[in-house]
């Protein structure tokens, strides 16, 4: 009698859990009660800053296949949003992006590569979203402050003529513009913009405000009608998937203005995956913009491969389509923006997502995801524990989705534990028996089920193998043998270096590089106080030559480096090997870009307005230097860093011009 006692408890607790194996969840797709917000759009960002700047440097026909990853339809990541940096002569996390206004008096709309990229991104897609904002500004903006927003009319003005360059000498309508500010927003500036914009036409032009943060902005969007009728968007960046209540009350349109930045990995993939669903599931946001889009900057700069793919060798043409591609593939090539979704969008009973959105013409598309907790974590913000396994999940089609017999399924695996994942492969349609259907979900998948069918898994043949920086390097700077666009190969961590039409000396150096901005910008990150420009792998042993032209009489200096262990944000720390000259007539060799440590110094003879050749042999633990050719100083001991760019630069910010530049790695 005890033993049966006993048996009977354990076989109902068997037969629970098998019959719990076999049974799913259900939930309702529907668009018979009212609909939920509609859809913006996905998309990414080039700047914040200089995060494509590699990518123009690429031969054809890699470049334009890059271009059709990131924005042909039905191709590859299929992308609706290009959000652009306004440049502002600044280092704005990888390097600087020029400026239309490198002065006040100044106006150039053919500066850099953000027009060129986004009449590329619209020659692929008619319909994309171009979104500007600015960063930083140039140092004149703020009348020798650092802020903006001291002289508002003047920064509306800046960012207006942009705007409006853009459709003068581009044909570009920018759509959204952004107000971005580490500190605070400014809600004098915000208004005034709005009043800037409608006075030169473009009503059309929409504001995201503050760009950055939920708050403060959204209550002050609550109590001062003004600033909300000149607010169309919140945006907010990395806010995690979550909103506030506020911004909720403002019924304005939500963004996720700048997500992602994270390593394209695998695990980078998941995180996107993740936040593409659940930033609309548990925070009602319509657009999600990833920072970057393309991984097309040095990968020792900060934040290296956060972008949606990776193109950071033009000398090789090598380029790698990693997994955010396909995963923003699941959602952008089966629904557009102005589609909206369904209100019944939700979590699953067992861990990960789903949404779905409509045309309203009868086209559905739902997409799941199952993302664990370790696989797919952001770089920010912190990611609070979660559980995901296994289930089933049925799908109940109401309203007029009942009519829907067929759905097409794209599915990604990632497979961590096989390492073998497989990306956006399209499956055998889906047969909906009565209304319903079933999936058996693993862990770490994303599945697209839709009545879309022009869904497309684009490819090219393999582009060259991934090659190191060469060994043999030179550029004359001759704008005749240029690819047509103001960007030269080097990479601007501070300062901006431009292609420059030496006319004064029509002579060898008709054509030179030249460092154009003379007053410190306006910026949120800790520029350095010079401006430096670098360019190659982290080598170790090597030697840079340049000829070098100083235009101020008093206080110009310019240098050649080696082995410098810092760009981007974290410049103005670097050390290396800096060669410098002065116009007052003497030399200095230092280990660190800011001149702290001094490892050799003298006379040079050198001068303003005279050209001048600067070579420097970096080999093991010892440099020396040429002037002119003949040996100005040796033998310095090097002891660190061991590997890094070669460099140029200005003691200052000055003008300063460079050519005939030379790197020989041994």
């Amino acid at each position: 009698m005890e033993l049966s006692l006993m048996v009977v408890p354990v076989l109902a607790l068997v037969l629970a859990l098998v019959l719990d194996s076999c049974w799913s969840q259900s939930y309702v797709l529907t668009d018979g009660d009212k609909l939920g917000r509609v859809f913006d759009g996905i998309g990414g960002l080039s700047g914040g800053g200089a995060t494509s700047r590699l990518l123009v440097n690429y031969a054809e026909p890699y470049r334009s296949q890059i271009l059709d990853y990131l924005f042909k339809p039905n191709f590859g990541a299929s992308l609706h949003i290009l959000k652009v940096e306004i440049g502002g002569d600044a280092q704005t996390t990888d390097g600087t992006e020029p400026s239309h206004m490198h002065y006040d008096n100044d106006e150039n709309y053919f500066r850099g590569y953000e027009w060129w990229l986004m009449k590329e991104a619209k020659k692929r897609n008619p319909n994309i979203t171009l979104i500007g904002l600015p960063w930083a500004f140039p140092g004149w903006v703020g009348r020798g402050k650092n802020w903006p927003y001291d002289y508002p009319d003047i920064t509306a003005a800046y960012v207006v003529k942009w705007i409006l360059g853009a459709k003068q000498y581009h044909d570009l309508d920018i759509q959204y513009v952004g107000i971005w500010n580490e500190r605070s927003y400014d809600a004098k500036y915000i208004k005034l913009l709005r009043y800037t914009l409608d006075k030169s036409g473009l009503e059309a032009v929409r504001i995201v405000a503050s760009d950055n943060l939920w708050e403060p902005i959204v209550v002050s969007l609550l109590l001062d009608p003004e600033l909300s009728s000149a607010v169309d968007v919140i945006g907010a960046h990395y806010p995690g998937t979550i909103t506030v209540t506020e911004a909720l009350k403002t019924q304005k349109k939500l963004w996720s203005s700048e997500d992602y930045s994270s390593f394209n990995d695998e695990v980078g993939g998941g995180c996107w995956a993740r936040i593409l669903n659940q930033n609309y599931v548990n925070g009602l946001m319509t657009a999600t913009i990833s920072w970057n889009l393309v991984a097309s900057y040095y990968e020792d700069l900060p934040f290296g491969r956060d972008g949606l793919m990776t193109a950071e060798e033009p000398w090789s043409g090598n380029y790698v389509v990693e997994s955010p591609i396909w995963i923003t593939a699941h959602t952008t090539q089966f629904s557009q923006p102005g589609w909206t979704y369904l209100q019944t969008v939700g979590h699953l009973e067992h861990g990960g997502s789903y949404v779905a959105l409509t045309d309203g013409k009868g086209n559905l598309t739902v997409v799941i995801e199952t993302m664990t907790h370790d696989h797919s974590v952001c770089i920010r913000p912190p990611l609070p524990p979660f559980n995901v396994t296994s289930q089933n999940a049925t799908f109940q089609l109401k309203g007029s989705f009942t009519s829907i017999e067929e759905l097409q399924v794209w599915r990604s695996q990632f497979n961590f534990k096989t390492k073998k994942p497989y990306f956006f492969e399209k499956l055998p349609p889906l047969k909906v028996l009565n209304g319903s259907f079933t999936l058996s979900l693993a862990e770490d998948e994303v599945y697209t089920l839709t009545t879309i069918t022009t869904g497309n898994k684009g490819s090219y043949p393999d582009p060259p193998p991934s090659a190191p920086f060469p060994k043999v390097y030179k550029d004359n700077f001759d704008v005749c043998e240029s690819k047509g666009l103001d960007a030269p190969d080097f990479a601007d961590q501070t300062g901006v270096f431009e292609y420059y039409v030496n006319l004064t000396d029509p002579g060898p150096h008709l054509f030179t590089l030249r460092q154009v901005v003379t007053q410190r910008p306006i910026t949120w990150a800790t520029d350095a106080d010079q401006t430096i420009s670098v360019i190659g792998d982290h080598q170790q042993d090597l030697t840079v030559s340049c000829d070098i032209f100083m235009e101020n009489i008093q206080t110009g200096g310019v240098f050649v480096a080696a082995r410098v262990d810092k760009g981007g944000g974290s410049v103005r720390s670097a050390r290396g090997v800096f060669f410098w000259v002065f116009a007052d007539g003497s030399y200095r060799v230092t280990n660190d870009l800011a001149g702290q440590t001094v490892l050799a110094e003298g006379l040079s003879g050198t001068q303003a307005f005279g050209w001048y050749t600067l070579t420097l042999t970096v080999q093991g633990q010892y440099a020396s230097g040429l002037l002119n050719g003949f040996p100005l100083w040796r033998n310095a001991v090097v002891l660190t860093p061991k590997n890094g760019w070669a460099a140029i630069g200005t003691h200052s910010f000055e003008l300063a011009q460079f050519d005939n530049f030379s790197v020989i790695a041994e």
